[in-house]
């Protein structure tokens, strides 16, 4: 059957509309993005994801935010790494969570520079030593001392076996010589908290947060001393560790967003541009500082991280060999 010219061009132009319009719809993002968490509700990550979720909601529409805890954060890397590279399930997380899995485990979940793509950086978090008020130390000089003196008597908790807070506990040992400090590996800073406000382990080594300083505030727990290589804006009166006495005890993990290896360049570029948004956001930025995290001011290329990791290796790799510590 043939078309009179005026059928035709009818129809072409149907055709081409339709496909226009099938293409707007498969403009990222079409759908519902989740942002996985990889630690319950409570620590540094949720205190992070959940403000950037609803901000960037703004831009990208319905942004749901996931938690799933296990593994020292491996679960959630490995969980996103090996979703469908979409741009639709992405991770915040951390040069920390990398490292378990580079250093640490005897079967890594993954491997997080080939299987996570660094899409951009958000902040860095630094850890703090936390002790409960009942423990006879009002710095971090006395607490050293009182370990020394009562050995094994007290043990110190974590969000994880392998993360970087745990590994802060056994830098601290070997620095300084303490000789029987066991680990106590939660499943996340939540739980560690509430069990050292309770009483139920002495000294913990959370992320340093707006929640763990209101509670030091408050007088429901002390933290003594933060391994940022400076004191805190919202937070001047609390000195760094090597302030404190304790030489090299420096610690920061990078914070950002990751999506799976292989996701189309758009989607990536999309959500790297939402969050310079974010970042450049004064309200934002301001409640950053406030929650006790330092925003990155400046652009994380995939190669500047790939080399931030390669300088992380280096550096502690030889203390998981020498205090053995391995993950199965």
């Amino acid at each position: 059957m043939r078309l009179d010219r005026r059928t035709f061009l009818q129809l072409a132009a149907g055709a081409a509309a339709s496909a226009h319009g099938a293409a707007r719809a498969e403009t990222y993002p079409a759908r519902t993005i989740r942002l996985v968490l990889p630690f319950p509700p409570g620590g540094a990550f949720d205190i992070l994801g959940r403000p950037w979720a609803d901000l960037v909601s703004r831009r990208l529409g319905t942004v749901i935010v996931e938690n799933l805890s296990g593994a020292g954060g491996s679960l959630a890397a490995a969980s996103v790494a090996h979703s469908p590279p979409d741009g639709y399930r992405i991770f915040l997380g951390s040069s920390a969570i990398h490292l378990t899995d580079m250093i640490l485990r005897v079967r890594p979940l993954l491997n997080p520079m080939k299987e996570l793509m660094p899409v951009s950086m958000l902040a860095t978090v630094t850890f703090a030593i936390v002790v409960n008020p009942n423990v006879p130390a009002n710095s971090l000089g006395e607490l050293i001392a009182h370990l020394k003196a009562n050995p094994g008597k007290l043990s110190y908790g974590s969000p994880g076996a392998g993360t970087m807070n745990h590994l802060c506990g056994e830098l601290l040992k070997s620095l300084t010589g303490i000789k029987d400090l066991p680990h106590v590996a939660y499943r996340g800073a939540g739980p560690a908290i509430t069990d050292a406000i309770g009483g139920q382990i002495p000294l913990i080594i959370p992320s340093m947060t707006n929640a763990v300083l209101a509670f030091h505030r408050a007088g429901k727990l002390r933290v003594l001393a933060i391994t940022n290589p400076t004191r805190l804006p919202i937070a001047p009166d609390i000195p760094t560790t090597e302030e404190a006495g304790v030489k090299g005890l420096v610690a920061q993990q990078l914070v950002g967003i990751f999506a799976p290896a292989g996701t189309p360049a758009p989607a990536v570029a999309r959500l790297a541009e939402t969050n310079r948004a974010a970042l450049a956001d004064k309200a934002y930025v301001q409640s950053l500082i406030d929650a006790a995290v330092i925003p990155v001011a400046d652009e994380w290329t995939a190669e500047r991280f790939s080399r931030f990791m390669e300088n992380e290796v280096g550096r502690w790799d030889p203390l998981v060999k020498s205090i053995g510590v391995k993950l199965d």
